[in-house]
């Protein structure tokens, strides 16, 4: 190459260089055509597209332009707002359009999207994405996000104190904190596997939708303001809209509740209320039960109460005789299950056990809303008779006869005596035993004495005390 040759070739290069740095590159024919529509290009498409003929523009609309690469927009360096939703984007970069205060990017495929270096950014719209990433820490002016149907499992607000619309629902998230986003007046969170959430801060809050989550309670005390309560197909067991006066629309349904509490002093604003599908639910609590809720679902509920001790429900459970004996099998039980200790706690003890020591066992029954219990004593005896003690005549079901029980069948009669000698009563081992009564009246709680005859013409003696 001769030096002419050589320096053409430089000169080129200067020109082309110089041409090419005063042209944004934007590959996307359908968004180079979308520019040359707007007149921002003069066409025909080239790839290229002059650099000043959009770095001041502020509002692009680019909605459903079947865009597949945004390449380019790093350019519009005065962009403030930018709709791109309801394209084929799978990747999108904004970190050079520092001037946006809105960005809607919903229904594409985007699986990254970094927004750290947009200050200004007010609202946010991203739904319907790949995203299992968001970082809005840093975007402080925050008021509008909605990030609906990507792949989040964590979402950090706490730095967002501007928010007033949070909308995140059908992603993955296990928690949320949102006591820092004090505005708040809206709050979409259905569709996650959240177990709790905290609204004690949210004071204005008016709309929430918490429906499709792992919640197993909902405490609404201090959200007076809210307006719309979506909490259907969770764990609730109970919940309470008591100061909630401004409450005009509640689906709670499908849940796990025992009682609902709706009386708030303004039911005559609830026009739309579904508790169906709350298999546990036995009564509802309401500003007056005479009025009419058929337009509530479902509409067949009658039982409406206006306290929640009308509420009352008692847990059914099985209850059995005390056993004294060498063994005892456990029979076949329906309201309950056997246990060692009190309140289903100890061992847990099957139907057709054999117990060889004596000893107390409970039967408790529980269901979602409450539980309930019974207790027997098992008392095992080595020898040939089993005489009690004491006994206790309250009619408690415990300890209400005195009886002697013959495991060899040895014993023919049994007679029972006051301190005088004075015969009470006599009786025979089939007989229920003594309930501490003489001619229709009560004894007094002392010692008495007892004679048993048995079949081999020997005798036994001795006594034992009445309690009451």
């Amino acid at each position: 190459m001769n030096r002419k040759t050589y320096f053409l070739f430089v000169y080129l290069c200067i020109v082309c260089n110089y041409i090419q740095s005063q042209n944004t590159f934007v590959p996307d024919d359908n968004f180079e055509q979308f520019l040359i529509d707007a007149g921002a290009d003069s066409g025909p498409l080239d790839n290229l597209v002059p650099t000043a003929n959009i770095s001041s523009i502020t509002n692009l609309d680019l909605e459903s332009q079947n865009i597949t690469d945004l390449t380019g927009i790093e350019d519009f360096t005065a962009l403030s707002i930018l709709n791109c939703s309801d394209n084929n984007l799978s990747s999108l970069s904004v970190i050079n359009n520092v001037n946006l205060t809105e960005l809607y990017c919903s229904n594409n495929s985007i699986t990254s999207l970094d927004v750290t270096s947009l200050s200004a950014l007010k609202i946010f719209w991203c739904a319907n994405n790949q995203l299992s990433n968001l970082d809005v820490t840093q975007n402080l002016n925050l008021i509008s996000l909605v990030c609906d149907a990507n792949f989040l499992n964590y979402l950090d607000t706490t730095e967002n104190g501007k928010l007033t619309v949070l909308s995140s629902a059908n992603n993955t998230l296990l928690d949320l904190n949102v006591t820092e986003n004090k505005n708040l007046n809206s709050l979409l969170i259905n569709g996650n596997r959240l177990a709790n959430i905290d609204l004690t801060e949210n004071s204005i809050l008016t709309i929430l939708d918490c429906s499709f989550n792992l919640l197993t309670t909902l405490d609404l005390s201090f959200n007076r303001n809210i307006r719309t309560v979506t909490c259907n197909d969770n764990a609730l067991s109970t919940l309470e809209t008591s100061n909630n006066g401004d409450l005009v629309a509640l689906n709670c349904s499908n849940n796990n509740l025992c009682i609902l509490n709706i009386k708030n002093g303004n039911n005559s604003s609830l026009n739309s209320l579904d508790f169906s599908l709350n298999t546990n639910l036995n009564c509802v609590v309401v500003d007056n039960p005479e009025n009419s809720y058929t337009h509530w679902e479902p509409t067949t509920f009658t039982n409406y109460v206006n306290s929640t001790e009308a509420c009352s429900v008692t847990i059914p459970v099985d209850s059995l005789e005390n056993y004294i004996g060498i063994s005892y099998t456990l029979p076949q039980i329906t309201n309950g299950k056997y246990f060692t200790q009190a309140n289903g706690n100890g061992l847990e003890l099957r139907p057709g056990e054999v117990i060889n020591n004596t000893q107390t066992i409970f039967i408790f029954n529980e269901t979602v809303c409450d539980s309930n219990q019974s207790f027997f004593t098992v008392t095992i005896i080595n020898d040939a008779f089993y005489i009690p003690k004491y006994f206790t005549p309250n009619n408690d079901g415990n300890h209400d006869f005195w009886q002697i029980y013959d495991t060899l069948n040895l014993v023919d009669r049994i007679y029972v005596f006051n301190r005088h000698g004075k015969l009470l009563k006599s009786f025979d081992t089939n007989y229920v035993g003594w309930n501490g009564v003489y001619n229709g009246q009560l004894l007094p709680p002392t010692d008495y004495w007892y004679l048993v005859t048995l079949k081999t013409k020997e005798t036994l003696k001795g006594h034992f005390t009445l309690k009451r």
